[in-house]
């Protein structure tokens, strides 16, 4: 993919308009761990701005009491009992009401990895964000509620195979939560385990290199794999080319910028390695149907004036 005319594109800004933070995680330094399960029991209301945690993914099963999740710029309610599924990267800010009961799980990415590579559905769980509500019957709440409090235990646990009993409670909750979700099964049913790998290492490239305008044959080398396995692989696990993914890398990154940050559009486009602001809005018109300046004052429009408040 060209990214604008030929020739050095002006210097770049970084782009730091989304906080990427660490998880804090009450465990001593020493200890290698790979889940944490914490239970928030502060009383009154709770809010976080707009941030991402790459590192992790993490679960958070809301018991009871309700909210509005900022998710990349859009403001999806909530009501417990409900689980919000956040994947690693996904922008989100949390406003909950007054004494929400919420546990909250964080697991480490390349144990996530792990975990879902398991199970084809569930890439397609951790695909993207997410609201699981668990409200059609009592028992769908009581039956997470009570796997992740066993799984809290198993974590703290030093017993002979807690590791094996943690991944496999942790595999439990995620299953019971994949049936909650309703998800369209036939969307990696096709797609093997090596062409899922694939496509995962395929993406975690793209998330490193998207501002960088390689070559897709840079992307396959660098892989190992002959361009051809490459599209064969997206095709199958992920029902879309490699150029059509690094597409939808950018546009996110731009639209987070657009919404989150005050960097103008030329700035946001150098920034992604445009060398040509005009081409860029252009390609954001054609993937998105809307001009950048217009995606970014429909977007503003929607959010709620808020005073900053911490965590």
């Amino acid at each position: 993919m060209t990214r604008g005319a030929s020739g050095k594109s002006p210097p770049r800004s970084e782009l730091t308009t989304v906080p990427k933070v660490r998880l804090y995680v009450d465990e001593p330094e020493e200890k290698q761990w790979f889940v944490h399960v914490g239970h928030v029991t502060e009383r009154g209301r709770w809010r976080t701005e707009p941030h991402a945690h790459p590192e992790y993914g993490q679960l958070i099963f809301v018991r009871n009491g309700r909210g509005v999740m900022n998710l990349e710029g859009r403001n999806v309610p909530f009501e417990g009992p409900c689980a919000l599924l956040l994947p690693t990267e996904c922008v989100h800010g949390l406003d909950y009401e007054y004494d929400a009961d919420r546990w909250v799980v964080t697991i480490e990415v390349s144990y996530l990895a792990q975990v879902n590579a398991r199970l084809h559905e569930f890439i397609a769980l951790w695909a993207s964000p997410r609201v699981i509500a668990l409200t059609d019957s009592d028992a769908a709440g009581i039956d997470v509620y009570n796997l992740i409090r066993s799984l809290a235990q198993e974590v703290e646990s030093d017993a002979v195979g807690h590791v094996t009993g943690t991944e496999a409670l942790l595999t439990l909750l995620l299953l019971r939560l994949l049936r909650e979700a309703s998800i369209d099964e036939t969307g990696n049913e096709s797609g093997s385990r090596h062409d899922i790998r694939v496509v995962e290492r395929f993406r975690k490239l793209i998330d490193e290199h998207f501002r960088e305008n390689l070559p897709l044959q840079e992307y396959a080398s660098r892989m190992a794999i002959s361009l051809v396995q490459l599209r064969a692989a997206c095709a199958s696990a992920a029902e879309q080319s490699p150029t059509k993914m690094i597409h939808a890398r950018i546009i996110t990154e731009a639209k987070r910028n657009l919404i989150f940050g005050d960097l103008s559009v030329e700035q946001i486009a150098f920034g992604l390695g445009f060398t040509d602001a005009a081409y860029f809005t252009r390609f954001f018109r054609r993937e998105v149907g809307q001009a950048p300046s217009q995606f970014r004052a429909a977007a503003r429009q929607q959010q709620p004036q808020r005073k900053a408040s911490s965590q």
